[in-house]
């Protein structure tokens, strides 16, 4: 099935980026960050970890409904859909909503390359 639809899409099918029109990693949403409060970027930072409301808020010592109503304001400003497309942003955000300065994440994930061609 996505072979049928991607390939309908465009003549190359080498990245469903080229015919999607939505790159993740475009920064197009960076200037949104801004709009979050720092319990709200603390929220996202650990949504990003992929703990569940309820771990949320045992991390946060609040109420879980707490968590629930933090992550739909993160998602509305954000201008997200769901909360894991927010919990995507997260991650291609850490270093941007983390300013801890011995920050472990930064020795692991390397940095980005010089954008190449997708190859299937």
């Amino acid at each position: 099935m996505f072979e049928r639809s991607y390939a309908h899409h465009t003549n190359d099918p080498s990245c469903p980026y080229q015919w999607s029109e939505r790159d993740p990693a475009s920064g197009s949403w960076a200037a949104r960050l801004e709009r979050l409060t720092g319990r709200e970027k603390e929220v996202l930072l650990l949504l990003g970890t992929g703990l569940g409301n309820r771990q949320l808020a045992r991390e946060l010592s609040i109420a879980e409904r707490t968590v629930k109503a933090h992550i739909a304001r993160i998602i509305e400003k954000l201008g997200q859909e769901t909360r894991l497309q927010a919990a995507m942003l997260s991650v291609l955000a850490h270093g941007l909503l983390c300013s801890h300065p011995g920050c472990a994440r930064d020795d692991v994930i390397p940095p980005r390359r010089q954008r190449e061609p997708c190859v299937a």
